[in-house]
This record gives structure tokens, sequence and C-alpha cells, in this order.
């Protein structure tokens, strides 16, 4: 019975490490949105999230993002790099978490951005 105990906790904790680290972070993204975008947007993230509510940002990033990038490469060519590079996809979960917990239908506030 031992074994089986022990095979279970490892297994929880094997799911454990696996889904934390695929769960975006919103204040990773805010930091994302700093690094990559801000001088570009000339925009602190307060104002940025809240161009949108949180269904619009969710239909932004559907589909890898694609219509995010289009919409924001017009608005803002110097994104244009940034927005199609590899990079971006790397993070791009957190920068949608970090514009739908601050969106415009949300009482958020993004501090220190």
């Amino acid at each position: 019975m031992k074994p089986l105990m022990r095979l279970h906790i490892l297994i929880f904790l094997v799911l454990g490490l696996v889904c934390t680290s695929s769960i975006a972070d919103s204040e990773l993204g805010q930091k994302y949105y700093i690094i990559y975008m801000k001088d570009a947007t000339n925009m602190k993230g307060a104002v940025f999230t809240k161009q949108h509510t949180q269904l619009e940002w969710k239909e932004l990033f559907d589909d890898n993002a694609q219509k995010f990038s289009i919409e924001y490469t017009r608005k803002y060519p110097a994104l244009k790099t940034f927005l199609k590079s590899e990079e971006f996809q790397k993070v791009r979960i957190d920068i949608r978490d970090f514009c739908i917990e601050f969106a415009k239908d949300t009482m958020g506030v993004a501090a220190g951005c």
C-alpha cells in the first residue's frame, strides 16, 4: 500500500509543477508590457489596458493574437517587429492576462506602469 501512496503523491507533485508553470500571469504580463511595448505606445499600462473590455481583449488574443498584432501594428508601427517575433509568441499569454485583468470594464488599476 505504501508504494501506491508514494506513486499518487509523486503524480500530484508532478502535475502541480506542470500546471503551475503553464498558467499565465498578469503581473508578468505587466512587466513584459513595460519592457517590450511601453516605449512604442508611449502609454502607461493602465491607459493601454483600458482601451478594450475583457471580452474584446480575449477576442483580440484569440488565434495566437493575430487580431491583436494587426490592430496594434497599425496603431503603433514601432511594435511591428516585436509583434511578429518569437518573443511575442512566448509572452503573449501573460500580456493577454494583464490586459484582461485591467480592462476598461474592471475596477483594477495597473500600478507602477
